[in-house]
Formats: C-alpha cells, structure tokens, sequence
C-alpha cells in the first residue's frame, strides 16, 4: 500500500487483498495499519533501537474498533517513539507497566500471598486480616508504590482499642513484604525499621473449680451444637477453632486419640491428643452411641454448615451459669479454658514438657537444639496427664456444688 497520514476515514476504507499487507503513516515514522488477508484492521508500531544496525520490531497497538480508533492508536504510537527515542525499549516498558499495575496491584499480589500461606488458621489470619483491614485503603495500588506511611495509615486506622487487631495487621503485612522482597518482585520492605505495635496484655485469667463445674454442668443447656464443644474445650484445652471443625476421620475411639492434622493445627504442627474419659462421653453423645461415624464433620449445624455461633451460645451460657451460681461468673472467655487445663496440669505434678505438648505449643523445650535432638513425643505422658484431668480437678462438680452431672438439666 502507498503510504499516507492513517486517519480514521482512511482506515474504515481499508479493505483485504487477501494477503497481509501494511499501510504507513507519512508523519510519524513506524506507525502503520495491517491488514490481514481475512480483513481484519490492527494498529502497529515499528521500531529499531540501536540505530540502523539495531533489528526491527514490531508491537501490536490493538484492533481498529472500538474503543480503539485511529487518533488513540496515533496518540500510543507515540508514546512508544518518545521511548524508542530516549533509548528505551517499550515492549520492555509496556511488560514491566502491566507488571505494576496488574501482576503487583496490592488486591492481586494479596491473593497470591493468601494462596500460599500454610495451615488453615493461619491463612484465614491473613485473608481476613488483608481483605477486611488493608485491601480497602491500600486500594490497587502498586506494591513498589507502597511506602511506610502507607502502612501508618492501614493502622491508624483500625480500632484504637484492638490492639491483637493493631499487632496481627503489622505481623500480616510484615510478612507479606518479606515473602515479596524473597520473590524479588520488591528490593525492600516499606515495613522494615517500623517500630512494631505494643503486645496485648497478657491474660492471667483461670477459672476456679467452682467455675469449671458450673460451666460443665450449664454447658448441657447452652445448645446441642455448643454445649459439647465448650465441654471438649474443657476436656481436651485445645483451640476454639480446632475443636469446633473437628472431623469423626481424626478421632478414634477404640484408641482414646485425636489425631489433630497440621492443615488444622495453628502453629501448622500435628497434634495428638489423648481422649480421656469426659471427651469420649463427650463425643459418644455427640454420636448418640459408641459406634462414632467414619468421617463428616463432627459440630455440623443443620445447614450443613460449621458452626460459627460462638458469641451467641457464650452469651447464653454466661446467662445459665449466672442462674446457677446465684450471681454472674467473672468476665472469661473460652481461650481461658486452655489456660486453666495448663494451670491444672502443673497442680497436677505434670512436666513442664508434657504441658507443652499437651497444648501443642512450641515453646522454650521444642525449639533450637532441643527441636533436632529431642525428639520424644511425650505420648504416654501425656495419656497420664488427661486421665488425670478427666477426674478432679475438672471433674469437681459434687465437691464443688454438690451437684451431680446431669444433661437434662
């Protein structure tokens, strides 16, 4: 084709030949049309960088259409020769654009980190964390766009009164900047040299014998689904969330064991935990028989859902068990239930060692040289420990009340 100024009439007049052939622009060099043998119209620009001794090459700017007419591709065109012009290469350039603002846009780069963080409990941390918290201020904006003040901002806006809120959006996002500047997708951290949040006041609250057995005893009524897993969390002192999706395919009955998968586990660590007595009358009236189901969840509500009223059933049994001692129970939560069977354990005479596994925490005994070289798993131990807790001081009601279990209560 001879060459001409590309205009919008010009083009829409372009018809095939029925072979490929390119219309040139007359006034900026390398901008041209093809058209294809089957009709179809594309912008293109050509350049050579390095001067005649450079090799030609091409970019598709896009098909003739809408949105893309002739003025827009002459405009991107051009943006391209400013780039050829100071010696940079715009396939390059436009790579690299698409790269920031698409493949390191923070909502896309968040769902990637997300994808690959281990352990269910601690990839919902993170998903909600970034999804509720920082993805609505940070918006779309480029992760090497991201600087400190940014993060200031993420933070200062959440609840002042939430500090564990304040300290795990820190953690989150520290950890998501390492993971990226390990990637190399980032050359530093905007998070490094901030000072990290002020930790949560650690609670020291541990309920009394007293408390415990009016909690097991109001536990019968604060709902089917609730009721045996606060009495589990008591029986076992494992975590809400470990206990509330328990599987039938992790416990066996036969064996008096749960065997906790690292998938489940927070500290992606698998666990086992010994069932003693009050688990397993637990778990038989769960199953109304001691003949346990195979597999499916074990707290199912009727929607076929996991159980996530935890608030509401708490509410409740703190009204049963306001009723039954006469008076209210001292603000608890169900976390503190772990730390009272950990309390427990040491009246009990148990090792420290055997607490800490019981609880499957990595503390001072399972870390450095103690985690490659002590490699004892505290099992039998650990068996003592919870038959022991499944008679007094958990089992207290008749000392404590003098009342005898009773679920019709």
């Amino acid at each position: 084709m001879e060459a001409r100024k590309i205009t919008q009439a010009v083009v829409d007049g372009l018809s095939s030949s029925g072979r490929d052939e390119f219309l040139w622009d007359t006034k900026l060099s390398g901008f041209g049309v093809k058209v294809s043998a089957g009709g179809k119209r594309s912008y293109v620009y050509q350049f050579r960088l390095g001067g005649r001794k450079g090799t030609a090459r091409r970019i598709t700017l896009g098909e003739h259409g809408n949105p893309l007419n002739a003025n827009k591709a002459r405009k991107r065109a051009e943006s391209f020769a400013l780039l050829v012009s100071q010696g940079i290469d715009p396939v390059t350039a436009a790579a690299e654009a698409k790269r920031l603002t698409v493949d390191l846009a923070f909502p896309a780069y968040a769902e990637k980190f997300i994808a690959s963080c281990e352990g269910d409990g601690w990839r919902k941390l993170v998903s909600g964390t970034l999804k509720n918290h920082v993805i609505p201020h940070l918006k779309k904006k480029s992760l090497p766009q991201i600087r400190k003040s940014d993060i200031t901002d993420v933070l200062d806006r959440l609840p002042p009164k939430q500090a564990a809120l304040k300290r795990n959006t820190f953690a989150v996002l520290r950890r998501l900047f390492s993971w990226a500047v390990g990637r190399g997708d980032i050359e530093h951290s905007p998070i490094d040299g901030m000072e990290v949040p002020p930790p949560v006041p650690a609670r020291d609250r541990v309920l009394t014998d007293e408390e415990m057995a009016i909690v097991w005893i109001t536990a019968a009524s604060a709902g089917s689904l609730f009721g045996p897993i606060v009495r589990l969390l008591m029986a076992t002192g494992q975590r809400r969330e470990e206990v509330t999706q328990m599987d039938w395919s992790e416990v066996q009955r036969s064996e008096a064991i749960w065997q906790l998968p690292k998938e489940r586990a927070k500290n992606n660590v698998a666990h086992v935990v010994p069932l003693n007595n009050l688990a397993i009358e637990v778990l038989d009236r769960v199953a109304r028989g001691e003949k346990w189901p195979r597999s499916g969840a074990v707290f199912m509500t009727s929607g076929k859902g996991p159980f996530t009223a935890h608030a509401r059933g708490k509410k409740r049994l703190d009204e049963k068990a306001a009723e039954l001692a006469k008076k209210p129970l001292r603000p608890w939560r169900l976390h503190d239930l772990r730390r009272t069977m950990a309390t427990n354990f040491q009246r009990l005479g148990v090792r420290f060692e055997v607490t800490e596994s019981a609880l499957n925490h990595v503390g001072v005994s399972r870390v450095g040289v103690a985690a490659v070289y002590q490699r004892h798993d505290w099992l039998a131990e650990k068996v003592e420990a919870f038959a022991a807790w499944g008679k007094p001081p958990l089992r207290v009601v008749d000392d404590a009340l003098d009342l005898k279990l009773n679920d019709s209560r």
